[in-house]
């Protein structure tokens, strides 16, 4: 594979993770009418008169957002072109682009029409499949001169559903953190992991069930993703990339869940605010690979079937001898 291209995948996948770095630094920092209510403008100039640090770091993460979008269109067409034999290829090479321009898109709106914070929510999550995809594509174009194991991978079905379960589950824990910072839920309670002075009495605003219902997803999410660590620890040690792969998401999940407690400790660090927010997207694409593999699986199981009973077909028969 050209070099190039493995170096524009991999430059494309950082920009990604940086769109979306930069978008929970334009919603934690309030920037988000840095610009005021003009895009893709700044307060209807093309070079602003009157500097902010809201309004640099809005154009910033604008800017920032252009220019890697670019760079995935440029990705999604050489993909396809160079490596569109391999099956998963046109699908993520066009939901890359196409995940890309959406979350813009809800952006522009935002900043025109204003929308609900529910609705704001979605950003970040459409922006994480976004990323999710464009790593993927990253992970094909090394996966065709480097025949990683993850061809050979064959899952139970167990594995399988809690693969996918977990997956899917996950974008509703992205959700509802996304939703707390939009709705200004983050210091609502202010113990952790309890709400107020460590008492169980249920929420008494919506505020508080935001926040505690985003803590009670992200609990379950620690401890599916633990049990699918136990299960490929016990039974998965030689699949190496879905041994390490579960592994890397248990701690990534153990990250992102002191990063939520220390959030709310530490009353909104800026840093480890964004490191939540970065450990949950490389935790987002870990899962999703899982996932491609879990595609992959099927197909490796009927691939070894059929080898298998083609080699009972060849076995020759004793001949046969005259009495």
């Amino acid at each position: 594979m050209q070099r190039s291209l493995k170096w524009l995948a991999v430059l494309s996948t950082i920009g990604m993770l940086l769109i979306l770095l930069g978008g929970a630094l334009v919603t934690k920092t309030d920037s988000g009418m840095g610009c005021g209510r003009s895009w893709p403008l700044c307060n209807g100039e093309l070079i602003p008169t009157e500097i902010t640090a809201e309004l640099v770091i809005e154009l910033a993460h604008r800017v920032v957002s252009g220019v890697v979008g670019i760079m995935v269109l440029v990705l999604s067409v050489w993909t396809w072109k160079k490596i569109g034999h391999i099956r998963e290829t046109k699908f993520l090479s066009f939901c890359s682009f196409f995940f890309l321009l959406l979350q813009g898109l809800i952006g522009a709106a935002a900043v025109i029409w204003g929308q609900s914070d529910f609705v704001l929510a979605l950003h970040f999550g459409i922006s994480l499949i976004s990323f999710a995809t464009v790593l993927l594509l990253t992970l094909l174009i090394f996966e065709v001169d480097k025949k990683f194991e993850a061809e050979k991978v064959i899952l139970d079905p167990r594995m399988k559903a809690h693969i996918i379960g977990v997956s899917i589950y996950s974008y509703i824990v992205v959700y509802t953190g996304a939703l707390v910072r939009h709705v200004e839920a983050s210091l609502v309670c202010r113990d952790w992991p309890l709400c107020i002075n460590s008492t169980f009495a249920l929420p008494g605003n919506m505020h508080e069930w935001v926040q505690m219902g985003h803590r009670a997803a992200a609990g379950l999410i620690f401890i599916w993703i633990a049990y699918i660590a136990y299960l490929a620890i016990t039974h998965y040690k030689g699949q190496k990339v879905i041994y390490w792969g579960s592994v890397i998401a248990f701690a990534l999940v153990t990250l992102q869940v002191i990063s939520g407690a220390l959030v709310v400790l530490t009353r909104l660090n800026l840093f480890i605010a964004l490191a939540h927010a970065f450990f949950i997207s490389c935790l987002f694409g870990i899962l999703s690979y899982l996932l491609l593999l879990v595609s992959r699986s099927k197909r490796n199981a009927l691939a070894l079937e059929e080898v298998t009973s083609n080699k009972d077909k060849l076995v020759p028969t004793p001949p046969v001898t005259a009495q």
